[in-house]
């Protein structure tokens, strides 16, 4: 008999289903929590409950008593809508949402999380928000990151500005993490700001006691109330909740699967360190002051642009590929110093020969590309390929399609690629980033 069997009897006998809150009592011992599907077809006779600590804990059906506590119709998270009331003392702050783990409730039928939070409920889930600014809320999309497009970034772009120029003073952007540094680096192009615009996530989900969304939040808020005019990226900078960096829009990038500081300033300092809610700006940086930009949006992307690893075995068929299917740029994550075998200068010069711009970013991520080094690197330039310097391959993923958006002349793109628009590269080249 598979578990779903034995559960689903022993349950229904007790009038007990999936996401009812119960007591299972067990010998000495007695748990209380939200009863969890679980997907596996197991044999072993477990019940999973998550407990009010946010942790699940296994209790094997054999000799228990279990008491139902609450019905589970709902998830018990949030407030009720009531009203808001406006202070004209406090600054006027807009929370964008396009859904992610920060933006998620926990799905207590199969234990999984999902984007269902709308903005408004961000702030009702963390009502200390509301000590720090007044707020104007709205999702925008409710997606997890991997689903974003380079079109949702138009959109983002277009509805930022539209916040900006009803009187918006700084804007909070909710997103996944898997992809935030690509939006971060988009919006950072398409954007010149006269206020911050902050992007933040969450590693770890609200219904867990390690989470990082309430506290990232908080600071991303605190960040848009600064003077830093600028696109940035607010996370965690440790692994406990001792303070906050805030990283350039175009320089920064995501580094682990699950740590809570697994974004990090590449090639690059970060900003400011927010601790204790209060902004400390890295004397560093020289950064573009609120109200030294007027608001200016140049939002067009070309969407099929290509980013491309280089291997040991890559042949010259990937990059006839995208020729081939009509892409119109190439970002190529080349090794080292910015190389790819020999057998590929063919397939790139052909690229430039049909004004399909191609360039070359490095896979290290820490350095800056030279292709005058070494002999395979000069073919590589004399093939027409574009130097990425020391942009991160998203970052020139990202430049590359809104370069394409604004001209497809080869000659200009070159020249616009490189041209410092966003500070995503440095001009000169500098170790201490990697060693800090």
């Amino acid at each position: 008999m598979t578990y779903k069997e034995i559960a689903k009897k022993y349950l229904e006998s007790n009038g007990i289903t999936i996401g009812d809150t119960i007591k299972i009592n067990k010998e000495d011992i007695s748990y209380e929590g939200i009863l969890l599907d679980r997907s596996e077809d197991s044999e072993d006779g477990y019940l999973v409950l998550k407990l009010d600590s946010g942790y699940n804990v296994g209790v094997a059906i054999e000799n228990t008593q279990a008491e139902l506590i609450q019905k589970g119709d709902k998830p018990k998270i949030g407030y009720g809508a009531e009203n808001i009331a406006h202070d004209p003392s406090k600054q006027n702050i807009s929370i964008i949402s396009t859904g992610g783990t920060v933006s998620s409730i926990i799905d207590y039928r199969t234990g999984a999380v999902h984007p269902k939070f709308t903005a408004a409920d961000l702030i009702k889930a963390n009502p200390e928000l509301l000590d720090y600014a007044n707020y104007n809320v709205k999702a925008l999309y409710n997606i997890l990151s991997e689903n974003m497009q380079p079109k949702y970034w138009v959109e983002a772009a277009e509805s930022i500005a539209n916040d900006i120029s009803d009187g918006s003073d700084g804007i909070v952007i909710a997103h996944g993490t898997d992809t935030l540094h690509y939006t971060a680096a988009a919006l950072s192009f398409m954007l010149k700001t006269p206020v911050p615009i902050v992007i933040t996530g969450a590693q770890r989900s609200s219904d867990r006691p390690s989470s990082d969304a309430n506290m990232n939040l908080i600071d991303s808020v605190v960040a848009a109330k600064s003077d830093i005019a600028e696109v940035s990226v607010c996370m965690h900078g440790s692994l406990n909740d001792s303070y906050t960096y805030l990283h350039k829009g175009t320089k920064v990038r995501k580094m682990h699967t699950s740590r809570r500081d697994t974004f990090r300033s590449i090639n690059y300092e970060p900003i400011a360190k927010i601790e204790n809610h209060s902004v400390d700006i890295n004397p560093n940086y020289r950064y573009t002051k609120r109200n030294e930009n007027e608001l200016e949006v140049n939002s067009a992307v070309e969407e099929k642009v290509g980013l491309i690893k280089s291997f040991p075995g890559i042949c010259e068929e990937l990059i006839e590929y995208h020729i081939d299917k009509g892409y119109k740029g190439l970002v190529i994550e080349g090794t080292g110093l910015g190389h790819v075998p020999d057998k590929l200068i063919t397939p790139l010069a052909r690229a430039h020969d049909e004004n399909i711009p191609v360039v070359m970013t490095s896979q290290c991520l820490y350095g800056r590309v030279n292709m005058n080094v070494y002999s395979t690197g000069r073919e590589i330039l004399n093939a027409g390929v574009i130097s990425g310097r020391d942009m991160t391959p998203e970052t020139a993923y990202v430049k590359l399609s809104w370069v394409l958006g604004q001209t497809n002349d080869i000659g200009e793109v070159a020249k616009l690629m490189n041209e410092n628009i966003a500070g995503e590269f440095n001009e000169k080249s500098s170790i201490k980033y990697f060693l800090n």
